[in-house]
């Protein structure tokens, strides 16, 4: 007993845990006392949550499960059962069977033995369904036992269910992972809506890019009060909902919508703001007046306070709208000064304590000039606005696809210019047969090297310099989890082939067009003017995203660059793993001396993954309370994907006029921009990665989004007949049906069902 006693002290002093301890600045002096217990010769261990400890659900118990001793469970090596089991009924309402191919066993020399499982007990739960219904029971006694979530360790021995210890779920994981973690009253609604927010963050989403999206939202919403001088006590007031602007379900992103109706309260013009806001979110339900009215910012003691500080920042926006030109000509000198000299950095030797300093630099410099430039968005809703309503007065007539496409960034804006090289790319490898053949044979991982062997250096130049300008702009490019072209080229060959078959010629001018039959004398030189200035706030705006795309570039390479130096640490077991922390617990590991187990938590993580994947994210759905309760989420939507009928030829399906035009072909149905050359792509959402494969597309449907979403912009510009915003859209067309997209009426008619009816969407299904 002494020896074993001193065994487990030393234990203290192994390779692993002083590595462990010197990477997070842990002392080694003040070992605690070693514990003697009686060994329970269990049948089968495990743990025990007593809440979600990924998603922070409350109303179930999360049970890993393992044959023998625990050690294998907590030591990774054994492939454990998990069972999610609904907290009040008992009923088992999801099971994961592990391998379990090994147990381990007491032994009296080494302390237990890894042992072989009978192949036919490893396709079996551990634990039986009586045994199930003890541990919830367990479970809950020490729950309420202990007044909060649990997390326990347990083992069942021949005399039934053993309770080996319990300590609280103290990580605040739950609340960043799920919802928006606010601290809600019961009955407190909350509404959801990905509208416009799946442009950006589509299907499951990592820990990481939800997080720092949430954080960065937070911050530079607060620094846009400051700029429009708003007191400093109703700055503060901000922070309860500017800090919530966006919540996570399933790994899925939303806008927490409400508290955006208040974010465009701080500016004025708020009735007519809000409206334009809705329209440009994509919202399919806009919010009802007598709630509208009721989301302020943020509340003063007093009229005349209230008074002054409207008075302060309506003249602030004013001049804010005046001066937006110098504004924006500013932040991109200086955006572009930090841009150039980071593009000098060479990362293959940095550590990751300098890579987190400039990470943090990056962060904070950044966000602070970016806050006072959201006066862009209250200015395009208001120029939009006040547009809208010109164009009702003067042009009654007007179609619907003309009030998208009468304000747009311009054809030389820089966000259009990857689609605009693209095209001159295709057409150089379109005029030599010979290269031709080496882009479409050639898989896309091996096309660049091919390239250089087969002396192509002049297009092998032309490729270097389109990733030089454009490699941080690819598909799901805010995404950190995501690579983009600088990382792996091979992407923009797949784009490229896509755009070889079809040479479209470029139809530009529809909404000159039409003012130019309809609108005339002094009536157009004052539409005009007020057209001129609201276009020129919408090619900043997008200016601005370009400028974000490069900005979440440079972070990915810093995060790279962290991720290797903490697998060298032995904090994480594979680079990737980076990406299953929230931003709080990565500064964590470069800011604290906390030790925490992150491997555990990568792990449930990555489970909880491959669940959320399986399930459909309803575009919009309500939450009442602090509670979400599975049940309650599968009420509003999140139910498993099932398959949906096609439609049939002559069926008509009925959308948002986005882009004039008509287009008809061979409908692509997509979640990636592959292999969709002279089709009609048909997509749930875009990205503005998807401006490249534009040119190849006869006409865009786009099922989620709305005409002055990026892409949707884009399109108009390069004259792609558009339609948006048809619920069921990517389910009732199929790969192959000969379809005709109308985009100034809004239509999508079936002419020929094809054998679309048995094929499957292209790409993953993320929805």
């Amino acid at each position: 007993m002494v020896e074993a006693v001193r065994g487990c002290w030393a234990s203290a002093f192994s390779e692993r845990v002083i590595r462990y301890a010197f990477a997070h600045n842990v002392a080694l002096s003040g070992v605690p006392s070693v514990i003697v217990q009686r060994l329970i010769p269990a049948r089968a261990s495990g743990v025990l949550f007593t809440a979600d400890p990924v998603t922070g659900a409350t109303d179930v118990v999360v049970i890993g499960a393992v044959y023998g001793l625990g050690e294998g469970l907590v030591s990774g090596a054994v492939d454990a059962d998990s069972l999610v089991v609904d907290k009040v009924s008992g009923t088992v309402v999801e099971t994961v069977i592990g391998e379990k191919a090994t147990a381990y066993q007491p032994d009296g020399d080494s302390g237990c033995v890894a042992v072989e499982v009978d192949p036919d007990r490893r396709s079996r739960v551990a634990v039986s369904e009586a045994e199930i219904a003890e541990l919830v029971d367990v479970g809950r006694r020490v729950e309420a036992a202990f007044d909060g979530p649990q997390d326990v360790e347990w083992a069942v021995g021949e005399d039934g269910v053993w309770l080996l210890q319990a300590r609280p779920i103290t990580t605040p994981v739950g609340a960043l992972l799920r919802g928006a973690g606010e601290d809600l009253a019961e009955g407190e609604i909350r509404v959801w809506d990905n509208s416009n927010i799946i442009e950006s963050f589509s299907g499951v989403t990592s820990p990481l890019t939800f997080t720092t999206a949430a954080d960065i939202y937070g911050r530079v919403y607060r620094g846009y009060a400051e700029s429009l001088r708003v007191p400093k006590a109703q700055v503060a007031q901000t922070e309860a909902w500017t800090s919530v602007l966006l919540g996570s379900f399933h790994g899925r992103v939303y806008y927490n919508l409400l508290h955006w109706y208040r974010m465009v309260g701080i500016a004025p013009g708020y009735p007519l703001n809000r409206k334009v806001l809705e329209a440009a979110l994509g919202v399919a339900e806009p919010l009802p007046n007598e709630i509208a009215k009721t989301l302020r910012p943020f509340t003063f003691p007093n009229p005349v306070a209230r008074l002054v500080s409207r008075a302060v920042t309506t003249a602030t926006y004013v001049r804010r709208i005046v001066g937006i030109d110098a504004m924006m000509d500013e932040f991109l000198a200086e955006f572009y000064r930090v841009y150039d000299e980071f593009e000098t950095v060479d990362t293959s030797m940095m550590s990751g304590r300098e890579a987190f300093e400039r990470y943090r630099v990056l962060d904070r410099d950044l966000v602070r000039r970016w806050g006072p430039l959201m006066v862009l968005d209250a200015m395009l809703l208001t120029l939009t606005g006040v547009l809208y309503g010109v164009t009702r007065l003067m042009l009654p007539k007007a179609p619907e696809w003309f009030l998208y496409a009468v304000i747009g960034p311009g054809s030389d804006v820089e966000s259009a210019e990857p689609a605009q090289a693209m095209t001159e790319l295709a057409a150089q490898v379109r005029a030599d047969p010979e290269l031709r053949k080496l882009v479409e044979s050639v898989a896309p991982h091996q096309v660049y090297d091919e390239l250089r062997v087969a002396g192509h250096t002049e297009f092998v130049a032309r490729v270097d310099d389109y990733i030089a300008r454009y490699g941080y702009r690819s598909l799901d490019e805010l995404k950190l989890e995501t690579p983009d072209l600088r990382e792996d080229p091979a992407s923009l060959f797949v784009m490229l082939r896509a755009a070889l078959p079809l040479e479209r010629p470029q139809r530009r001018g529809e909404a000159d067009a039409y003012l130019d039959a309809h609108l005339h004398g002094w009536r157009r030189r004052v539409y005009e003017r007020l057209r001129g200035k609201a276009s020129r706030c919408a090619g900043h705006r997008e200016r601005l995203r370009f400028c974000r795309t490069r900005a979440f570039g440079m972070m990915k390479r810093m995060i790279r660059v962290m991720a290797r130096d903490l697998v060298s640490r032995g904090v994480l077991d594979d680079p990737a793993d980076v990406y299953q922390l929230t931003i709080q617990e990565l500064r964590g590991c470069y800011e604290s001396a906390a030790s925490e187990d992150l491997r555990a938590r990568v792990t449930l993580r990555k489970r909880q993954r491959a669940t959320d994947t399986r399930l459909v994210a309803p575009p919009r759905f309500t939450t009442r309370g602090p509670g979400f309760g599975r049940a309650e989420l599968a009420a509003q939507g999140w139910v498993p994907v099932t398959a949906t009928p096609a439609a049939t030829a002559g069926a008509v399906l009925t959308g948002t006029p986005s882009g004039a035009g008509v287009g008809e072909g061979r409908a692509v149905v997509v979640d990636t921009p592959q292999d969709v050359a002279g089709g009609v792509l048909v997509t749930y959402r875009t990205d503005p990665g998807w401006v490249a494969v534009l040119p190849s597309a006869r006409a865009l449907v786009i099922e989620r989004g709305s005409p002055l979403t990026h892409v949707a912009i884009v399109a108009r510009e390069l004259g792609v007949p558009t339609v948006v915003q048809l619920p069921g859209v990517t389910a009732a067309i199929r790969t192959g049906m000969t379809i005709r997209v109308d985009g100034t009426e809004g239509t999508v008619t079936v002419l020929a069902e094809g054998n679309g009816r048995d094929e499957q969407k292209d790409g993953s299904d993320e929805h």
